[in-house]
């Protein structure tokens, strides 16, 4: 799965194209939202998975685990769920006489953190150097966490009674917040059909890459260029937010730097050495829409954060050049 010279972004696009392929035959007509998993993968980012039952956001995340050749772990929230359940805890083992760590569900590379809100907010705090520092910290020792890691969170849009709503500070942690959405008739159709095909409840999927090729696949990223005029661009966009009449706390400079993080890895994905407005473009709502507050006596006007990210969307200038590759240095 892994040759000798090192991963080019030409590879990434290729390797991408394989990964999302493998997955499509599990996930049916999601490939918009897919492709928005495997960018915060690449860009290092986790994912905050928000849409109701039954749209295959637990699939999802075992789909990409077996495809992507990672060790996989799924932990249930609950408000019953304490932080010891996550991370883990030492143990007395009394034949040694000694503390012994057993680790939690959190050492894996791919966590399904499902109904993540169903917790409370210490349990959810557990999380928090896991997903910003890739280690976890017991008794005093840090121990580091199997790379690459991603946490994909699920949370229902519905049935709040006994939910705890995610911190904003946590909420600010994961790179993107994306949607899956009912499908289409004809998507719908082509389940039922699979389901027949193949008489067996899910589809078998094989491995097509593995943690010390990702890892390649992330290196390789860091060598896709962006214009300055770009990086003023993003600045510009979170910056409106932060201005926004609608809003009462706009997106932080984590905003404007997932914007860089994931239009990169869009670019690779597409093949290309350097990032164009259309990137970021397409990436800005799932990268700003968890970060922003609207005011809450605009609510009752449902007023939606998606609406004022597209808004500034269409607001902000787009620099003009006529290929942005063209000034790297």
């Amino acid at each position: 799965m892994r040759g000798e010279a090192p991963l080019n972004l030409t590879d990434v696009a290729d390797r991408g194209d394989d990964i999302l392929a493998e997955i499509e035959r599990a996930v049916v007509g999601k490939r918009h939202a897919l492709s928005l998993i495997l960018m915060s993968l690449l860009a290092g980012g986790h994912v905050l998975l928000e849409d109701y039952p039954g749209l295959a956001k637990t699939l999802t995340a075992r789909s990409f685990a077996r495809v992507l050749g990672l060790s996989f772990k799924r932990i249930q929230f609950t408000p019953d769920l304490l932080p010891a359940d996550v991370v883990g805890t030492y143990i007395l083992r009394r034949e040694k006489e000694e503390f012994e760590l057993r680790p939690g569900p959190i050492f894996a590379q791919i966590i399904l953190a499902d109904e993540i809100n169903r917790a409370t907010p210490r349990t959810q705090s557990a999380l928090l150097e896991a997903m910003q520092e890739g280690q976890v910290t017991l008794e005093g020792e840090t121990h580091p966490l199997p790379q690459p890691f991603m946490v994909l969170a699920t949370q229902n849009p519905i049935e709040y009674e006994g939910t705890f709503a995610l911190p904003e500070a946590q909420l600010d942690r994961f790179l993107i917040r994306a949607r899956f959405g009912y499908p289409a008739r004809s998507d719908e159709v082509e389940i039922l059909s699979r389901r027949i095909t193949r008489r067996a409840p899910e589809e078998t999927l094989k491995p097509v890459t593995c943690a010390e090729e990702l890892l390649e696949m992330r290196a390789a990223v860091e060598d896709v260029h962006v214009d300055p005029d770009l990086l003023e661009y993003m600045a510009r966009l979170t910056e409106a937010t932060r201005d926004h009449a609608s809003v009462e706390v706009g997106a932080s400079p984590r905003g404007t730097l997932a914007l860089l993080l994931l239009s990169r890895a869009r670019a690779a994905m597409e093949g290309r050495d350097y990032v164009i407005p259309d990137d970021i473009k397409q990436v800005a709502v799932p990268a700003l829409v968890h970060r922003l507050i609207i005011r809450p006596e605009l609510w009752q006007q449902q007023t939606k954060p998606e609406q004022v990210i597209q808004g500034t969307l269409d607001r902000v200038p787009v620099p003009k050049a006529e290929r942005w590759g063209a000034t790297r240095s």
